[in-house]
């Protein structure tokens, strides 16, 4: 990306200081959040509030049409694949985050769920590949290192 402020919070991200990587973190989380302005927030909070109060039809109607209506919106795609996943819709997750991926090549949210979701699949392999992805941007994510760990364990 040619942005200097996200190259700064992707080179944060391998910092070796805690407080800076989760610093860096949360401000990538915003800058998703935010992409679309007040419009694209309000309805990925709708649809958060929907999926909580058990309105899952609602909450990935919601979602389908914000992704309809903005196409590009990166946080609207990784919304409704963490909704699928949720649901046990693994493959349907899988392709809502590797549009995420097109859209957001430094997705770590997004990668770390394609390899959930190969992992749910049980094809390992792959899996291992994208918490790889997921950790050359954020080198010092425990949760992709166990999930390497646990993968690698069910191929042998």
């Amino acid at each position: 990306m040619d942005n200097p402020a996200i190259d700064l919070l992707l080179a944060d991200l391998k910092s070796t200081d805690e407080t800076i990587r989760e610093a860096a973190t949360r401000e990538l989380w915003q800058i998703w959040f935010h992409q679309k302005g007040a419009y694209g927030l309000q309805i990925l909070e709708q649809s958060q509030l929907l999926l909580q109060g058990g309105k899952v039809n609602e909450a990935e109607a919601l979602l389908t049409d914000l992704i309809q209506d903005q196409p590009d919106f990166a946080e609207a795609w990784n919304r409704r694949a963490v909704l699928y996943y949720l649901q046990g819709r693994y493959r349907r997750s899988l392709a809502d985050c590797q549009k995420v991926v097109a859209l957001n090549p430094i997705h770590f949210g997004a990668l770390h769920g394609i390899g959930l979701c190969y992992a749910a699949l049980e094809e390992y392999a792959a899996a291992i590949q994208a918490f790889r992805q997921a950790l050359e941007i954020q080198p010092h994510a425990i949760n992709n290192q166990r999930m390497i760990l646990e993968c690698t364990a069910r191929l042998s």
